[in-house]
């Protein structure tokens, strides 16, 4: 039997476009942002009952690949490219780096999750509210409990 996600891979095509704004606003690159939906999951929540169901994330998997993402930043970097987010590079974040108040150790590790699981979920929102507008959402939730 088929994953009820692969059901809806063309409206989550169409969600990544949307969303892509989101994603450029955020503190994670394209790159990033590709490595954390790798990590995350989706699940119904409440799919049993269809006013209360709603698409969650389920990111239990992504604190193992946080540590990528520094790696990919530096990546992108060392190649003269990347994005300049809000918090990603720049001389900025290097002279809190000298000064010790850079974004390495774990509060900042604990701050790039937290900004994912939000991130993750505010995907998981706009992918829900996508299946709604087309008609597809109560489909999707059955096809979830089978």
């Amino acid at each position: 039997m088929a994953h009820w996600t692969d059901s809806i891979v063309g409206d989550r095509m169409a969600v990544d476009r949307e969303f892509n704004d989101h994603v450029m606003n955020s503190r994670f690159s394209s790159q990033e942002w590709g490595l954390i939906m790798t990590a995350t999951e989706f699940e119904i929540e409440n799919a049993d009952d269809a006013d209360s169901a709603r698409i969650v994330v389920n990111t239990e998997k992504v604190p193992q690949i946080i540590p990528e993402l520094d790696n990919i930043r530096k990546q992108m970097g060392a190649m003269g490219g990347g994005q300049e987010s809000s918090s990603g590079g720049g001389i900025v974040d290097s002279i809190k780096g000298a000064l010790g108040l850079g974004d390495d150790g774990k509060q900042g590790q604990q701050e790039k999750l937290e900004d994912a699981e939000r991130l993750t979920q505010a995907y998981a929102d706009a992918l829900q509210k996508h299946l709604e507008e087309k008609g597809k959402w109560e489909q999707v939730r059955i096809a979830y409990q089978e």
